[in-house]
């Protein structure tokens, strides 16, 4: 029996965390595997641009909206056997984590508290506080639009970089289900990040109790309003809006001189495959735009806890924002030479 459900046609403002964007000409929600690859094949089959909808926390749509089918990836739940567990990809992202860390399973606390679906982590290598899901992903179940075919990937085979893998960028694939490696012992992965050790009074390095590690990593995710609440303004983003610019190694030296020279203080750095990563928040921030700074008619600002979250405070339009995006992008490349790239995935609109 087909569980596909085919609601009323909602504006995608209802489905994105930015609560922005018009309407789909159509909409689907597939609750199985089974479903998903029969809306996407029927899709294809009538020649309609497809738009694929997890949490809707890494898109910014359009106030045109989407012209083609909208198709919700509604595929909840997963099955353990082991330290290996596969998870469908409509799966809330962080009440799969929560419920790790409360099975005593370790790994992917880290990643607590990021907005979205299971099935999007890997497109872009989700990635937060020292950990990507690059390094806890076995494989995935994927269906080929190309060839019509269910395949399975390795975690090798998905050309895994920083915020990156060959998913992202191309509509081809159609992730159904991905398969984590977790630890268990009940602790978390090595903490790498400073400001995390510091919370959590550890070195570099050390492993604690992962519910330790989630209960730390939310806690700074809240004060940098990048945990999801929906009276607060500002989590009404798409988290990071650009991406850490990565200079390549040729390059790194004049880039940094420059910035100094311009700044007067010691650039933060960090290394990178091919180059040196620099923090688009700092860069930002030193490029004249604080926490707060407003877009058009104050309808969307920075966030005024985080400088890389573009925020909508409640009336604002998919144009403001990008408007906003626009002018921070074009400000940091005047004063610094350095061009911001977003990390959202842009419908139907550009910046």
């Amino acid at each position: 029996m087909n569980s596909a459900r085919t609601p009323a046609l909602p504006k995608l403002s209802a489905y994105t965390t930015l609560r922005l964007g018009g309407p789909a000409r159509r909409f689907v929600s597939a609750v199985t595997s089974e479903d998903l690859v029969a809306a996407v094949r029927e899709a294809d089959a009538a020649g309609e641009p497809v738009l694929l909808l997890g949490g809707g926390s890494n898109l910014v749509v359009a106030d045109a909206g989407f012209d083609g089918t909208l198709v919700e990836v509604a595929t909840t739940g997963w099955r353990r056997d082991g330290a290996v567990v596969d998870v469908e990809a409509g799966q809330n992202w962080d009440a799969f984590v929560a419920a790790l860390v409360e099975a005593g399973l370790g790994g992917l606390e880290c990643l607590s508290g990021i907005p979205g679906s299971v099935g999007a982590t890997p497109i872009q290598n989700v990635g937060a506080y020292g950990r990507e899901v690059a390094e806890s992903i076995v494989s995935l179940e994927l269906y080929d639009r190309r060839t019509r075919e269910v395949r399975t990937l390795k975690a090798d085979e998905l050309g895994f970089a920083y915020r990156t893998s060959v998913l992202k960028g191309t509509d081809s694939g159609v992730v159904l289900s991905v398969r984590f490696e977790v630890s268990e012992d009940g602790l978390s992965a090595p903490i790498r990040y400073a400001e995390l050790a510091r919370t959590l009074g550890v070195e570099i390095g050390a492993r604690v109790p992962a519910a330790e590690a989630r209960e730390a990593v939310l806690k700074l995710r809240r004060g940098k309003g990048m945990v999801l609440d929906p009276d607060d303004h500002d989590t009404w983003s798409a988290g990071s809006f650009f991406t850490n610019p990565i200079i390549p190694s040729a390059e790194a030296g004049a880039v940094l001189a420059r910035i100094t020279e311009r700044v007067g203080a010691e650039v933060p750095q960090y290394p990178a495959d091919g180059g040196v990563k620099l923090s688009a928040a700092w860069l930002i921030e030193r490029a004249g735009f604080a926490k707060g700074y407003p877009g058009p008619g104050n309808r969307v600002s920075l966030s005024t806890k985080h400088t890389l979250a573009l925020t909508n405070r409640g009336n604002a339009t998919t144009e403001d924002l990008l408007a906003l995006a626009r002018e921070v992008r074009d400000g940091v490349h005047e004063r610094f030479g350095v061009r911001l790239h977003p990390e959202p995935l842009l419908i139907n609109c550009v910046i």
